[in-house]
């Protein structure tokens, strides 16, 4: 028998424990009969002011991720999601592929991350010159950098936020990030802006500067459900949500 309410699909969303964006995103663009359910990853430690801070926070989320799921995995759902992004850029193309093999061993599912949905969204578009935007210490910034490069990207601006605690991140408004779209990011020598880091709010402001850019602009959030979402037969356009789930 279908779920009463997640006819369609259950995803179970795998966040760190200090995310409050993800499940708020997801939930807001996700199609009817379509549900979000949460397995968090415990941080006990949110500062990522340096290199070694933001170290930390994965090796605890490395840590606690076997909880994670497990937790998960016992509302039964149907397609897994990876709702922290910096974890899936590590060790570029075939760390991304080695995560996903290790949580479909673990959970018998499959998973979607940010990693695989950047690329497959890029693709799709048809772009290769990118910006990206993230809230990350220069060691994540390397890591995400290296990726999109090996998967065939020239990655022409990157604009790091530096967010101090995990937390903060969620924090920061529009405002400043209309500022670094246009004055940081944005130019002739750019296809299309990534912005990664799950925990950054920014669905709304990207579908409102893919209209003032002329180019598209990714919101993490926005790429990984539309991922998860066609890898399983659901292909139901999103408006207010950004180009790539309103058009592919």
């Amino acid at each position: 028998m279908p779920d009463a309410v997640g006819y369609r699909m259950k995803f179970g969303v795998i966040v760190p424990s200090t995310n409050t964006v993800v499940e708020a995103d997801y939930n807001r663009m996700a199609p009817h009969g379509v549900t979000i359910h949460a397995g968090r990853m415990y941080v006990d430690q949110p500062a990522m002011d340096s290199d070694a801070a933001f170290e930390a926070i994965l090796a605890e989320t490395r840590a606690s991720i076997g909880v994670a799921i497990r937790d998960v995995l016992t509302c039964k759902p149907d397609y897994l999601v990876m709702g922290m992004s910096s974890e899936t850029f590590w060790g570029g193309v075939a760390g991304n592929a080695a995560f996903i093999e290790r949580v479909r061993a673990q959970s018998g599912l499959d998973v979607s991350t940010g990693a695989s949905a950047c690329r497959a969204a890029l693709e799709r578009l048809g772009v290769r010159r990118i910006a990206v935007l993230s809230p990350y210490q220069p060691i994540a910034d390397a890591k995400v950098t290296a990726y999109f490069e090996e998967a065939g990207f020239a990655v022409a601006r990157f604009k790091g936020l530096r967010c101090p605690t995990a937390t903060s991140i969620a924090e920061v408004g529009e405002a400043p990030l209309r500022k670094i779209l246009a004055d940081e990011l944005d130019g002739p020598d750019v296809e299309a802006i990534v912005q990664v880091g799950t925990n950054l709010s920014m669905v709304r402001l990207a579908d409102e500067a893919e209209r003032w850019l002329g180019k598209p602009v990714l919101a993490i959030n926005a790429v990984t459900l539309w991922h998860a979402l066609r890898a399983n037969g659901i292909a139901d356009q999103r408006h207010g949500c950004g180009s790539l789930l309103r058009e592919h």
